[in-house]
């Protein structure tokens, strides 16, 4: 079997029965896609039936040396995961990366932004520019409903369902969540469709995208990352901030007006409580007024 074989059907595999998201399938393919370079670069030919622990140790000690140790374990789940489906299909009996040692890396706590400044970065978007309104109603529905980047860009006209207070949201795996919108949030959407969607063209494909850049075609990744280090710079914020900042704030700032754990892990639509329970360690002083309010011996 040859690696880019391998490759493709295990980028199939991710795909299709794991159902995961084409930036997730990316991620997890340039792991194994680093290895077979590695093989090039020193002229080893082995296949992925035959490689062994002695190989990927090697990979791993020389790439390590350009790596921190979140990224080093990044790389090691990405070839395990590859190892394994390969004998899932019955191609190999064992996983050269199982004695493969993990780095110890502590739990990275995200970014947060506070309501203040969240308000200074919308408080410098022109709104006499045509794209201001459309920004901020991009900034309130990423702050206002917790959405990942690829779920604000994917959001359609017809995923809107204001009269409800929903918004239903695409998630990763293509599952589908209803998120609450505030009244506010529901007000610039629709200043944005009434005075500047209404007249931006539309590209064939993209008509019921919510969100358009000025050619009428849906916005990128890349394009919401610049908006947004733009205003922050604006504000003059000196957070590391990206789209996946206003979601984290969203979440924290949930948990500290006392919001329940089961209901944020809903709205963010993760599949695990753990995931969600990350907020629990941003603000200790919140746990103590919980413990204070609530417990019997107050």
């Amino acid at each position: 079997m040859k690696w880019e074989q391998a490759l493709k059907d295990y980028q199939n595999y991710l795909k299709i029965e794991k159902g995961l998201s084409k930036n997730t399938v990316m991620s997890y393919t340039r792991d194994v896609s680093k290895l077979i370079r590695y093989l090039d670069e020193t002229n080893q030919i082995i296949s992925p039936i035959h490689i062994t622990y002695d190989t990927i140790h090697e990979f791993i000690y020389e790439v390590s040396k350009k790596l921190n140790a979140r990224s080093q374990s990044r790389l090691i789940s990405g070839l395990k995961s590859f190892f394994d489906f390969l004998i899932l299909e019955k191609y190999r009996n064992s996983n050269p990366t199982e004695l493969v040692e993990q780095p110890k890396i502590g739990r990275k706590l995200p970014h947060v932004l506070s309501e203040t400044e969240i308000d200074r970065i919308i408080k410098c978007i022109d709104l006499s520019h045509p794209q201001g309104e459309r920004n901020r109603a991009l900034l309130e529905t990423l702050y206002g409903s917790g959405l990942r980047v690829t779920e604000l860009i994917n959001l359609k006209l017809s995923d809107l369902f204001f009269e409800e207070g929903f918004i239903k949201v695409h998630g990763k795996g293509d599952k589908e969540r209803y998120v609450p919108i505030n009244s506010l949030n529901q007000h610039y959407i629709n200043m944005y469709i009434s005075y500047i969607r209404l007249h931006n063209p539309k590209v064939k494909g993209h008509e019921d995208i919510l969100f358009l850049n000025r050619n009428g075609k849906k916005l990128t990744r890349n394009m919401v990352f610049i908006i947004i280090k733009d205003l922050v710079q604006k504000a003059g914020i000196k957070k590391q901030v990206s789209p996946h900042t206003f979601r984290h704030s969203f979440a924290t700032h949930l948990l500290e007006k006392g919001a329940d754990l089961r209901a944020i892990q809903q709205m963010l639509g993760h599949e695990s409580i753990t995931t969600t329970e990350i907020y629990m360690h941003l603000d200790r002083t919140f746990l103590k007024e919980v413990l204070e309010k609530y417990h019997p011996r107050r």
